[in-house]
């Protein structure tokens, strides 16, 4: 991922998280992949095999995107507070947006 997609990845995800469209956390994320208020799902650049792992599980069950960003985990907690790997995004619009800076 090229610095201007980090860039764009974490500008889109601090006004997700401003607008409160977002579970962060492993057990939240599934939960939220489960209840169907998951649109997509981000892991962290450093998250752990396990983790990432777990997380592609519950996504391809229950057929919600996962993401990964070039974001570490440090760098999520620069933009929301909070150190986490996994990050569930709850807005289509948001999801959209996520899905064509890492993807695109």
């Amino acid at each position: 991922m090229s610095s201007e997609k980090k860039r764009r990845t974490a500008d889109l995800l601090t006004i997700c998280f401003k607008a409160g469209k977002d579970v962060k956390g492993f057990d939240s994320a599934v939960e939220a992949v489960k209840s169907n208020t998951a649109k997509c799902v981000i892991t962290a650049s450093d998250a752990s095999e396990k983790t990432v792992k777990e997380t592609a599980f519950f996504c391809d069950k229950y057929n919600v995107p996962l993401l990964g960003s070039e974001l570490s985990k440090e760098e999520i907690r620069t933009l929301c507070g909070k150190s986490t790997a996994v990050i569930a995004v709850c807005d289509s619009g948001f999801a959209g947006g996520f899905e064509k800076i890492i993807t695109g």
